[in-house]
């Protein structure tokens, strides 16, 4: 059985059966029978589907939301921005889904030439519990709009929230096993990879869960997208307008309890202006109200975890150890960790070097240009950077010199459905949202036409 536990009341919310060798069989032969059929469908037909997913996320919002909360502890308010997030993702691809993939014409010496773009089979997701619904629905949307099939291999502890999915999906008429839900565990996904019916994969995770899913789609020859870990920095430069920076990076790093791939986790002061910024921000990250995650005034709840709460506080121990300062908390009760910052960081130490998965920002000070660009491309994580400044002629001037997958000028990196996310290094490769999103699991066919 695979259980659900609340982490904020410790009680058992919900219990699945994982399904048997002979379920994942019957579940993947059904997707790839439904794929013979689904990619032969019109786009208007897909579009129509996929806006009546957005109508059932939006009117039932509260009930999903609600689930999320109860599952991983998010604060309501939030886990009903996420759900409204999904519906905004599913509306997107409805409407820009068929000019995305529309045919190509190359100019060649050919009579004719082009390359479309066709739907490859049944994909395999495997996602994480920290943003149940974005994640998985921004890989969806786009493979079902594309014609492929979805299965999905969700986190154990919002299994609740991954049947919501497939519900939605089922509510909005897609056809049976367009997208299912694997009640599977970890120790399961290699042979799913493996199976002939699964002609790729996409992972939101860790760097280990990355590496492992990577390897063995490789050794198949299987295509793969990975979004993993980050260390985004928050970079404020001595120009930057200090009140409206200081809100931003607020949000940046403690949204989701701090529990976000994109939050901003390194916190670069210049050094004229750190004085002034840390106070104004030490007083508002401690008005951040902590409580009930089901209060919809609660803005830092639970982590989702105990042993998440205790890997946060072992990685600030080392680092005091080592020189660190804190500022502002860093102390837990159960899965509750208190908002914290630490100052006094250097790039050697834990909070800087490694990710910090829960409401931790280190501090470190910078005095020249060159010092922030180094200190932000020291990190092994590339997935994003904010940089704060009112000149935005030297913003312009500063982005190709960070190594990072997207580069947000006066505002928190964040993903759009307009705009290709996905980072670089150990933060992973190929990219989700946009039309580089859609096109990535998709036979690009060159077809080339001549006549004698």
């Amino acid at each position: 059985m695979i259980i659900s536990i609340n982490p904020y009341t410790g009680e058992e919310i919900a219990s699945v059966k994982e399904f048997t060798k002979i379920e994942i069989e019957s579940a993947l032969d059904a997707a790839n029978h439904r794929y013979e059929s689904w990619k032969k469908t019109a786009f208007n037909y897909r579009s129509e589907l996929m806006l009546h997913a957005a109508i059932e996320l939006r009117n039932n919002k509260i009930e999903y939301a609600e689930t999320i909360t109860r599952e991983m502890g998010k604060p309501i308010s939030q886990s009903i921005a996420e759900i409204e997030k999904c519906a905004w993702v599913c509306e997107y691809y409805a409407e820009n889904a068929e000019k995305q993939l529309a045919r190509e014409i190359i100019k060649t010496d050919a009579h004719k030439s082009y390359i479309s773009y066709e739907p490859i089979g049944v994909v395999l997701a495997v996602m994480p519990w920290n943003y149940p619904f974005w994640q998985v629905i921004r890989f969806a949307a786009p493979a079902l709009m594309a014609g492929n099939i979805c299965v999905l291999k969700h986190a154990s502890n919002v299994m609740q929230s991954a049947n919501n999915i497939q519900k939605v999906f089922e509510r909005a008429g897609f056809p049976e096993s367009c997208f299912q839900n694997l009640p599977i565990g970890s120790d399961q996904v290699e042979a799913v990879i493996r199976d002939k019916r699964i002609k790729a994969v996409t992972l939101t995770g860790s760097k280990p869960a990355g590496s492992a899913v990577a390897s063995v789609a490789g050794e198949e020859i299987k295509k793969s997208v990975l979004e993993l870990g980050g260390s985004n920095a928050l970079v404020v430069f001595k120009d930057a307008n200090i009140e409206k920076t200081v809100k931003t990076c607020v949000q940046a790093r403690f949204q989701n309890t701090g529990q976000s791939c994109i939050a901003g986790k390194r916190l670069l002061l210049h050094e004229s202006i750190a004085k002034e910024f840390l106070e104004l921000f030490t007083l508002q990250v401690r008005e951040l109200k902590s409580g009930d995650p089901m209060n919809e005034n609660t803005y830092i709840g639970v982590l989702a975890r105990e042993d998440l709460a205790e890997a946060l506080s072992e990685q600030i121990e080392r680092s005091v150890k080592a020189g660190a300062r804190i500022l502002l908390g860093g102390k837990r009760n159960g899965t509750y960790f208190e908002p914290t910052i630490i100052a006094d960081v250097s790039p050697e130490m834990p909070v800087f070097r490694e990710e910090t998965f829960g409401p931790v920002i280190s501090v470190s000070i910078f005095k020249t240009e060159k010092e922030a660009v180094d200190l932000v491309n020291s990190s092994a994580f590339g997935l994003g950077v904010s940089i704060f400044t009112e000149n935005l002629k030297y913003a312009e001037e500063l982005v190709p010199q960070f190594e990072d997958g997207a580069v947000f000028v006066n505002d928190l990196v964040k993903s759009d459905p307009r705009l290709p996310f996905g980072g670089t290094k150990t933060s992973g490769y190929g990219r989700e949202l946009s039309l580089h999103g859609i096109q990535e699991f998709v036979n690009k066919k060159t077809v080339y036409f001549n006549k004698y």
